[in-house]
């Protein structure tokens, strides 16, 4: 058995912080490094090739073994930015817009696809870590496990939220959801 665990970048920076220094918050280095000391390890660590997302792995003490282009899963006229907020059952609807065969579906299987080769790469009995964006995480999720319950996996992704994927016999097969804590206190 192998695993995989995703999540979704730390807080940023906003207002005139923004764009200097750093890309994470102070609160997002606080919040990456609370959610990394109870992970791992991790044969390998990928990170979108966002700045922040880098950031959010090396916060959570892990170094970045590759950075990867990772698709958008908004996708104009069928998942706007942060709609996935809006929808009742945010997993439900990723899982229509897939069976729609779209730009949602596209995005949704390179982010499979990606997945399958991070866990394919390491050993048995070890995992991969992937740190991503939010809407573009869900779809791949949805991709990854066609058949499960979506209604029950709740919420989108806040920031450095995950979920652990199961791997065995060359596929997905179970997936655990971790929310991040919602109170982490800066210095």
């Amino acid at each position: 058995m192998r695993w995989l665990e995703i999540r979704r970048h730390s807080l940023t920076k906003k207002g005139e912080a923004r764009g200097r220094g750093s890309h994470l918050s102070a609160a997002g280095v606080s919040l990456a490094r609370a959610v990394g000391m109870g992970l791992g390890p991790f044969a390998c660590v990928l990170s979108s090739s966002s700045p922040r997302a880098i950031e959010t792995a090396v916060a959570m003490g892990y170094a970045v073994d590759d950075v990867v282009e990772m698709p958008s899963g908004y996708v104009p006229g069928e998942a706007d930015h942060h709609d996935q907020w809006r929808w009742k059952s945010p997993y439900e609807t990723y899982a229509q817009l897939i069976s729609s065969q779209g730009g949602v579906a596209q995005a949704a299987r390179a982010h499979r696809n990606l997945w399958i080769r991070a866990v394919e790469s390491v050993p048995d009995g070890s995992g991969a870590l992937i740190i991503s964006h939010g809407g573009s995480i869900e779809p791949g999720l949805v991709d990854c496990l066609p058949t499960a319950d979506h209604r029950s996996w709740g919420m989108p992704f806040s920031h450095c939220d995950g979920a652990r994927l199961t791997y065995i016999d060359g596929r997905f097969q179970a997936i655990t959801f971790s929310r991040a804590p919602q109170k982490i206190r800066t210095r």
